[in-house]
């Protein structure tokens, strides 16, 4: 039996292991599908204290991941599939059916974003496609931009490119936004801001190979095809949280995020960090927040048990 099971190896399930493996309670991280989390998918990362010339996803997963294995954090890879939180010890079950049992549980399955699902748009992710405004839009300065979607986080990501692209396009397959009235008013108000409706994305293109260049829009009343060129490709539809595992068994919100008070769940000894509770800032280093948070109440817990 595992005294801390942490399930995700992004910012948040990492800084957990780090925090209790320092802690000598030898957690155990099931890393999941993907390995590193989302920041696996972003070239350079330049707001995370600590790296004044920014370093790429993958690096800095991999410095955390050291930095846990070095202390005593174990690495299983897998993913949960089924969770049995009724009762201590909790049972855990991953793919290949084997039940792991533990005495706390850190859930950092973090989110994942929604994309359109088209081919030319997966392969250029991170190289001009991207589900982050925040996250990278200082890379795209004095350059046009295009933003998919039509609600208020598109509405709030497009506002917050317009700091850097020379121009931003934001493209709806309706005729109006779902965004609230003074969010759309503000951004289709803004000079740098065109909307484009009853469109659809068809294809991302790179011209470059390897970069993106344009897209390809059709507007789904007439048929019409047209491009439009830009550097940044932001989609804005959404993120959803990876907790199918934890359904009837934790409360969530609408959407699928677990509600936590901080990071304590309704269940005692199980505890929610990063972006699988967090559907505001979705930021590595707030996510590592509240990564240190749950291993700091995931240690505490144990204490009061004696265990």
């Amino acid at each position: 039996m595992e005294k801390v099971v942490i399930i995700g190896a992004g910012a948040a399930g990492l800084t957990a292991a780090i925090y209790t493996a320092r802690a000598n309670l030898s957690p155990l991280v099931i890393e999941g599908m993907q390995p590193g989390g989302q920041l696996t998918t972003t070239n350079d990362v330049e707001n995370y204290p600590g790296f004044e010339d920014g370093i790429d996803g993958p690096t800095l997963m991999a410095k955390m991941r050291a930095q846990a294995e070095r202390f005593g954090a174990k690495y299983q890879f897998g993913e949960v599939v089924k969770a049995d939180l009724s009762a201590r010890p909790f049972k855990l079950t991953l793919t290949d059916d084997e039940v792991i049992e533990a005495q706390t549980v850190i859930i950092a399955t973090g989110a994942t974003a929604r994309y359109l699902g088209i081919e030319s748009e997966q392969k250029l992710i991170g190289r001009g496609v991207s589900a982050c405004a925040t996250c990278d839009g200082a890379f795209y300065r004095d350059v046009p931009i295009v933003v998919v979607g039509g609600g208020d986080t598109a509405c709030e990501e497009a506002m917050f490119l317009t700091r850097f692209g020379s121009k931003v396009t934001l493209i709806h397959r309706r005729d109006e936004l779902r965004a609230s009235k003074i969010m759309a008013d503000r951004l289709l108000s803004h000079p740098k801001v065109e909307a484009v409706w009853n469109s659809v994305v068809e294809e991302v293109l790179d011209v470059a190979k390897g970069e993106v260049t344009g897209v390809r829009v059709r507007n789904v009343k007439t048929g019409e095809i047209s491009e439009i060129e830009c550097t940044g490709f932001f989609v804005a539809i959404g993120h959803k949280p990876n907790t199918d595992a934890f359904v009837g068994q934790l409360d969530m919100d609408g959407t699928g995020y677990l509600i936590a008070k901080g990071v304590k769940t309704k269940i005692e000894g199980v505890f929610a960090a990063g972006d699988v509770s967090d559907s505001i800032y979705r930021q590595a280093v707030t996510a590592a927040g509240t990564g240190c948070a749950a291993a700091l109440e995931a240690e505490r817990f144990l204490e009061a048990q004696g265990e």
